[in-house]
């Protein structure tokens, strides 16, 4: 059933399966053209207040692929980089380095690994990472750290890559 051309019913997958849950658009007047490839970096600045609290903009990353998945794209025409920063930057820790700090695992990490695992290039602002006193070490396996997210940012947009500041 839909309504106003909206299914009523999302689903995730088929690249991230328990994460990025999308509507199904049926018969959009704006067609996607999957034959073409989508070179995106996502700006991710803004963590949730609640260390609980999954980050609904990674979420949106998971969401970004799975949309097109859903229409068609194969995930090798889908080039995805995350760059995060600010208060995001928490939410790139392990759960040992999460548990250290915030006393409770990271609500995001399995979402992070699934992003990782599809290809999603996840790089962390190397000065959010001194400032905010999360080294390396305490990354999850697979994380990049940058000399900054202005100059990822930068150098993605530079490689073709279209920002999309969440």
């Amino acid at each position: 059933m839909t309504f106003s051309g909206i299914s009523q019913k999302t689903k995730t997958g088929p690249y991230i399966e328990n994460y990025g849950a999308v509507w199904e658009i049926d018969n959009p007047d704006f067609k996607t053209d999957t034959s073409q490839e989508f070179k995106v970096v996502f700006d991710v600045k803004d963590g949730p207040t609640d260390d609980n609290e999954l980050n609904r903009n990674l979420n949106t990353v998971a969401r970004f692929l799975n949309m097109h998945g859903q229409s068609g794209i194969p995930l090798a025409q889908l080039k995805v980089a995350l760059i995060v920063h600010g208060t995001a930057a928490r939410n790139l820790l392990t759960d040992e380095g999460h548990q250290k700090r915030y006393k409770t695992n990271n609500p995001n990490r399995e979402l992070v690994e699934e992003l990782l695992k599809a290809g999603v290039e996840v790089i962390m602002c190397g000065q959010s990472s001194k400032t905010r006193g999360l080294p390396k070490e305490e990354l999850i396996p697979g994380v990049k750290i940058a000399l900054s997210a202005m100059t990822a940012n930068i150098q993605f947009q530079n490689q073709g890559y279209r920002p999309i500041k969440l």
